[in-house]
């Protein structure tokens, strides 16, 4: 049983780390949370795996959205912030020269604002101004 939970593991570890997306952080959190109310440390440590792996593929948008998000964003014609740094999840962007724009209501993320930043639409964090994902 312990082999076949840890080489169940271990093959999630490789998948989220070979795999390049946005919602990584909110699966894992989410995937510890749910996984420890139901089998404890190793629930959790199971459950951030497999939710680091979820959140991964769906990212906040999810799959069928963020195609149509970023046909949106790109067609508004918002001029694109130029950074020297790469664009990814967890980026806090500066304090000034970002013009941040209400997301549409048909995408329903209220919580949330986007900008362009080196091309890309990215959805960010308004207070922490932290991207939260990127829309490629």
């Amino acid at each position: 049983m312990r082999v076949m939970i840890t080489l169940t593991l271990m093959a999630t570890l490789d998948l989220t780390g070979a795999v390049h997306a946005q919602g990584l952080d909110r699966g894992a959190r989410e995937g510890v949370e749910r996984g420890e109310e139901i089998a404890g440390p190793l629930g959790a440590l199971v459950g951030g795996a497999i939710g680091a792996a979820v959140g991964t593929a769906n990212g906040i948008l999810g799959v069928d959205r963020r195609e149509r998000f970023r046909i949106y964003a790109l067609g508004e014609h918002r001029p694109s912030v130029i950074l020297s740094d790469p664009v990814r999840v967890g980026t806090v962007l500066p304090e000034d020269g970002v013009v941040y724009y209400d997301v549409p209501r048909e995408f329903a993320l209220p919580e949330y604002s986007y900008t362009i930043i080196n091309g890309h639409p990215v959805l960010v964090e308004p207070r922490s101004r932290r991207i939260v994902e990127v829309i490629e």
